[in-house]
């Protein structure tokens, strides 16, 4: 197995297909769908490909920490207590273990993750 892994930004495997947990849901009928590419350390680093149609959902990090970069859509989101911050194609972002806010898809949004988990 090779230690270098290419992520595929538009995977010809099928996603894992899910809906918002209720208690998450906000506003909106979202959909996520989840090409997941890469695990390593036991399943604490999670690499892959998302997309979420739009709609609104409440994002809770708990003790994972999140990389993000937007390959296309356009996505607002809102920390709790804090600013909101817009992403489109070809933006990066962290959300930190701890990070609580608001995950507003505007437009049906597709980003590369790297999730590390404690």
């Amino acid at each position: 197995m090779s230690l270098l892994i290419t992520i595929d930004t538009n995977p010809a495997f099928t996603p894992k297909e899910a809906l918002p947990m209720p208690e998450r849901l906000i506003s909106g009928t979202p959909s996520f769908k989840t090409w997941a590419q890469d695990a390593s350390k036991g399943e604490k680093v999670l690499t892959g490909v998302w997309e979420a149609t739009p709609g609104e959902t409440h994002s809770i990090k708990g003790t994972t920490c999140e990389f993000c970069h937007i390959i296309s859509g356009l996505v607002e989101i809102e920390e709790k207590g804090g600013e909101t911050k817009t992403y489109r194609a070809g933006d990066s972002f962290v959300m930190k273990p701890g990070f609580v806010g608001v995950w507003r898809t505007i437009e049906t949004v597709r980003k590369i993750y790297v999730c590390v988990s404690d």
